[in-house]
């Protein structure tokens, strides 16, 4: 994922995601700044709880995003291997501003905050900016952005973080 904290970032990465990707049994490409494609998201249609997979370019599953059954609010669980990588959940809820806390296995804690149904928000881990979610850069029609800004970042998961957030926000305001 990352390593230092001390570490700043050379260079961002932006990938553009198309914002109704959320379909089941939607795929949808997510490309990079250079129009590459550079993950797949896969809308399970058969299953019976929301299933979406971030697949490389070459479609080989990279994160498993679900929507967590039996839970007393709504969860997003990210599995990787097969195995758990993190957990999705509202931290708040202001008028303005959404929070949610991402829980990795590991014990480490990201930050998601910002304008989620706008898709103006950061993901942040102990205060330092890791990736933007944003349209603002963007001309493009239901697009946003989701900027990189650590080089020691792992895109894969911070896209799967977006999904997810996104998908328990439009949740919350009953847009099934």
């Amino acid at each position: 994922m990352w390593h230092s904290p001390g570490v700043r970032p050379r260079h961002s990465r932006k990938y553009l995601v198309r914002d109704r990707i959320f379909g089941i049994g939607d795929d949808y490409w997510i490309e990079d700044e250079h129009g590459q494609h550079a993950f797949l998201v896969d809308g399970k249609a058969l299953r019976l709880r929301e299933t979406f997979e971030l697949k490389d370019s070459e479609r080989r599953v990279l994160i498993t995003i679900r929507k967590k059954m039996l839970a007393l609010r709504d969860t997003m669980t990210l599995e990787r291997d097969g195995g758990p990588l993190a957990t999705i959940k509202r931290k708040r809820l202001s008028l303005l501003r959404n929070h949610y806390r991402v829980e990795l296995v590991d014990g480490t804690e990201l930050d998601v905050s910002g304008k989620i149904m706008d898709r103006e928000f950061a993901i942040e881990y102990e205060g330092e900016l890791l990736a933007e979610i944003s349209r603002r850069w963007l001309t493009v029609r239901d697009t946003y952005a989701v900027n990189v800004v650590r080089d020691d970042a792992d895109p894969a998961l911070l896209i799967a973080v977006a999904v997810g957030v996104i998908r328990l926000a439009e949740r919350e305001r009953g847009e099934e």
